[in-house]
């Protein structure tokens, strides 16, 4: 029985001289790339810094208007929906934390305490013998 190969045509042998070639048109390309990805990456770069100076001139403006007492109603809208955002934050901060203590509770148990704190962020690590167990089903919830 004859195999068939997976090409319908024989690969032909390439000198030395020829695979050389070929690299050194492949890195010559593949620098053109990388100098057009740099150069976007500056351009990139140039806009991202435009962006941020001009948000430091409106925060600029904002202030010396709300220092001046000249806020519209507009602006005053503005902060109100700020100082909104900064109480969601928090909550959804605290939020975040009090998950977190609970998975640690669920992983590790009573035996390691729990920090209360937001600044001390520990990784989340399993146990070495936990590692192999298959994980306990859940009773369904009771509505």
């Amino acid at each position: 029985m004859k195999k068939k190969s997976d090409y319908p045509f024989k690969p032909k042998k390439l000198t030395n001289r020829e695979i050389q070639l070929s690299l050194i048109e492949n890195f010559v390309g593949l620098q053109r790339v990388l100098t057009n990805l740099t150069l976007k990456f500056d351009t990139l770069s140039d806009n991202i810094n435009k962006l941020l100076n001009l948000y430091e001139i409106a925060a600029r403006s904002f202030i010396k208007k709300v220092e001046d007492g000249s806020l519209s109603g507009e602006d005053k809208d503005i902060l109100k929906k700020l100082d909104t955002m900064l109480d969601q934050n928090k909550t959804v901060a605290k939020s975040l934390t009090l998950i977190e203590e609970k998975i640690r509770h669920k992983i590790y148990g009573d035996h390691i305490p729990s920090d209360n704190t937001s600044t001390n962020f520990k990784p989340i690590t399993i146990p070495e013998e936990r590692i192999g167990e298959k994980p306990r089903p859940r009773p369904f919830p009771k509505i």
